[in-house]
């Protein structure tokens, strides 16, 4: 720019009066220094500012890709799996197959529960867990006479109002109502009744254990009055030790207990669950033997078994 600018003042150079071309000539170079001056004042301008926002901007690149998070790893994953109220979508496939039922020990129960986990983002502090248990049954001669039913079962769901952070003492902890409804498609597959109550549930992870209970109690409120009243309680301690290649092996029992008719069914439970991906599906397929150490004499008895999958969605 500096050659185009002197090379238009050359020509326009005057051709007459030798001092006043001169004086003319000295005016334009001095006019073509303090020009090329100013343009070389804004040019360094120009590139400060070119200069500042490129750092800004990369600052903010950089700002941004340290607040990404990580993908969680399997055994991160696995690990919060074993929390009933982690701020994770799954949805578990829970077999359960139970023999020696009845009075006459001859029947026998394959139950499917479809057990969605949903949470829901209140605020910067609390998440509502939604727990969903829909059973699907098919069983056979569980009363004599009965023959084999096959359908749904009564739904079971709990909310759970959770605390996003545990407490000081590393407590995550969660309460709310639970509720039953009379959804069953065979009068044998339900109560006909509806219920409600509180549910809670506390645990405690360190390091690679999981430990804590999960409780509840129904009372029925409305229903067929030919059908008896429910008052149950239900109490479920679980520990659970996750490896570092994402198995989880986990000692429970859920027992329960019948107000009304003064009854245990305790079963006691292991489990053992790998994590694995399907493409970029996360799974978890699990496997294990329950006992029944306690039922009504119309309730399971000896051994049964457990298996599944669970659908993960972490993000």
């Amino acid at each position: 720019m500096k050659t185009t600018i002197l090379f238009v003042c050359l020509l326009v150079k005057p051709a007459f009066g030798t001092t006043v071309a001169v004086d003319r000539e000295a005016m334009q170079s001095a006019w073509v220094h303090d020009t090329l001056e100013k343009v070389d004042n804004r040019s360094n301008y120009m590139g400060d500012v070119d200069s500042t926002f490129f750092t800004i901007n990369l600052l903010q690149q950089s700002q941004q890709q340290d607040t990404t998070k990580a993908p969680l790893s399997d055994e991160e994953l696995a690990k919060k799996l074993a929390n009933p109220v982690a701020a994770m979508i799954s949805v578990p496939f829970q077999g359960n197959y139970d023999r020696k039922i009845g009075p006459n020990n001859d029947g026998d129960r394959y139950q499917l529960n479809f057990q969605p986990v949903v949470p829901i983002e209140l605020n910067d502090d609390w998440n509502l867990i939604s727990r969903t248990i829909v059973p699907i049954i098919d069983q056979n001669n569980i009363l004599p006479g009965s023959g084999r039913q096959k359908g749904v079962g009564d739904v079971l769901q709990s909310f759970f109002f959770s605390p996003r952070k545990p407490t000081d003492s590393g407590w995550i902890l969660g309460a709310g109502p639970v509720f039953l409804l009379p959804t069953a498609s065979n009068d044998l597959l339900g109560a006909e009744k509806w219920g409600a109550g509180p549910t809670f549930v506390g645990l405690r992870q360190e390091g690679p254990w999981t430990y804590g209970l999960l409780a509840n109690h129904i009372w029925s409120f409305a229903g067929n009055k030919n059908r008896a009243d429910i008052s149950s309680t239900y109490a479920q301690p679980f520990a659970s030790y996750t490896t570092k290649d994402a198995w989880t092996f986990t000692a429970q029992t859920e027992m329960t207990y019948n107000w009304k008719t003064d009854e245990w069914s305790i079963p006691l439970e292991g489990t053992a669950a790998k994590m694995l991906s399907f493409g970029n599906q996360k799974v978890t397929i699990f496997g294990g033997l329950k006992y029944w150490v306690d039922s009504p004499d119309s309730g399971p008895q000896g051994l049964g078994f457990r298996f599944g999958i669970t659908l993960l969605f972490p993000n």
